[in-house]
């Protein structure tokens, strides 16, 4: 496989994500083809049914809030059909602080009311927060709302905080333990804050490199970065490590940074035989896309970590 398969892709999102990541070409012609895909006018149609069943659980591949990310991850803008629909939604049920909330129910054998209510958590928020920023949508409301999440950052990351709503509840671990999972969307919302909260970004990747560095015995809220971890899948939900190299990528140095290093290295050793990239883990929700079968080559997948590559050659040189 090459760049220029990817760029001749039949897969529309690929095929324009292709070309301008690789060649700066933003081909507008290609990005309405993008729009008579039935897979994609499928995740905007449940979109429109924002915030959908009441969320019991982050991890599933169905919730909105990661149909939401993966939109715009692919390309899709407030300009284009039906999103900014879904974007006032979003903004109907946000918080004294901006903060987008989600109807969640914590029974009470888990520490919460048991009952239906509008809240957020760390878990949530900065993935709806980075939705609404890359489809290119930002007021007022949105800067304070991450400020606020900003905030709430420690030492060694950002642990598990939830909304008023949701009064001490918190997921199962230390209370003063970074969450992996919170601090890796964290620095992903932060990225989009260009040349900002670079002190923040710098903290939460020191945070995922010590968790990477420590992952024999060190498994904060119950994350490991163990097989399931090195487990090539996609889309980016859940954390695994497409997704944390992802976004380090993003945030480091990769001369400085001998966990990314090692990381990459992983996905190289799984790619690099006839550069097939076949996921090794799948959401079955995403069963009708290449990323969700485990037989055939994905292209998302291909682009997605060419790309990785790109930025740790680009950093190096």
């Amino acid at each position: 496989m090459s760049i220029n398969t990817l760029i001749n892709s039949s897969q529309a999102f690929v095929a324009y994500n292709a070309k301008l990541y690789f060649n700066k070409d933003n081909d507008t012609l290609l990005k309405l083809k993008i729009l008579e895909d039935a897979r994609i006018m499928t995740l905007i149609s449940e979109l429109q049914n924002w915030p959908g069943k009441v969320l019991n659980s982050h991890k599933s591949a169905q919730q909105p809030f990661h149909k939401l990310a993966f939109l715009a991850d692919i390309g899709l803008s407030i300009n284009d059909n039906e999103i900014f629909s879904i974007i006032k939604k979003i903004l109907e049920h946000r918080d004294e602080h901006g903060i987008p909330q989600l109807v969640m129910n914590i029974s009470t054998s888990y520490g919460g009311t048991g009952k239906d209510m509008w809240a957020w958590a760390l878990c949530d928020a900065p993935t709806v927060l980075y939705g609404l920023i890359k489809v290119g949508y930002q007021d007022n409301a949105i800067d304070k709302a991450v400020k606020n999440l900003v905030n709430l950052v420690k030492e060694n990351g950002w642990g598990c905080n939830v909304s008023k709503a949701l009064g001490t509840w918190h997921g199962p671990g230390k209370k003063n333990d970074p969450c992996p999972y919170a601090t890796l969307i964290m620095i992903k919302l932060l990225l989009q804050y260009k040349g900002e909260y670079t002190k923040e970004i710098a903290i939460g990747c020191n945070s995922l490199n010590m968790l990477w560095k420590n992952s024999l015995n060190n498994h904060p809220y119950i994350f490991y970065m163990g097989t399931d971890f090195r487990k090539l899948k996609l889309p980016f939900i859940w954390y695994d490590i497409l997704h944390v190299v992802d976004v380090l990528s993003q945030a480091t140095k990769i001369e400085m940074n001998p966990s990314l290093k090692d990381m990459i290295q992983i996905i190289r050793n799984k790619t690099d035989h006839g550069n097939v990239c076949r996921p090794e883990s799948i959401y079955r929700y995403w069963k009708d896309w290449d990323f969700g079968q485990k037989k055939i080559h994905s292209e998302w997948m291909e682009f997605c970590i060419r790309r990785i590559f790109h930025r740790a050659v680009r950093q190096i040189s």
